[in-house]
């Protein structure tokens, strides 16, 4: 059985640290050319290398976007936005975010949570975040539980 701190815990930062090494999408919105994406503008299926140690928790502002096509980290495989009325306390938005990605696992994954060798990773907002900019998004991302490089999709391969 996973453990709920085996997955990493990122919280979305300001996203106004500007970036010089965009990264490149085609017409259908995949990116074809490496660079950072913003923290706003994670889209579901952007797959993005690690910047920080798995399990450490920290601001960011935006990911190194690669493509899919390439070795990578993680694939975002869902983005929505929470309602709770007041930013929860201690590890409550962490836990909310968790909870939330992991009813979004199998529909995108095609494997039960426990069975899979895919664990979660959320981006969630920071008490900061939440309060001066209103932010409520949630992304949530899988990556390999041995930390080997995914490639290509995970979408449907029940991994």
């Amino acid at each position: 059985m996973k453990k709920l701190a085996a997955y990493a815990v990122v919280a979305l930062g300001v996203a106004g640290i500007g970036w010089f090494t965009g990264a490149k999408r085609d017409d259908s919105g995949a990116i074809v050319s490496s660079g950072t994406i913003d923290a706003f503008q994670i889209r579901v299926g952007d797959c993005f290398d690690d910047a920080a140690s798995v399990g450490e928790e920290t601001e960011v502002s935006g990911v190194r976007g690669v493509p899919c096509s390439q070795p990578h980290d993680n694939e975002v495989y869902a983005v929505f936005d929470v309602d709770p009325t007041e930013f929860p306390e201690g590890d409550g938005m962490g836990q909310v975010a968790f909870d939330a990605c992991l009813e979004r696992f199998e529909s995108f994954v095609g494997r039960d949570y426990e069975s899979s060798s895919l664990d979660i990773m959320t981006l969630y907002p920071s008490r900061d975040s939440w309060h001066r900019l209103n932010d409520r998004e949630v992304v949530c991302a899988v990556y390999d539980v041995t930390l080997a490089k995914l490639e290509g999709s995970v979408k449907g391969r029940g991994l």
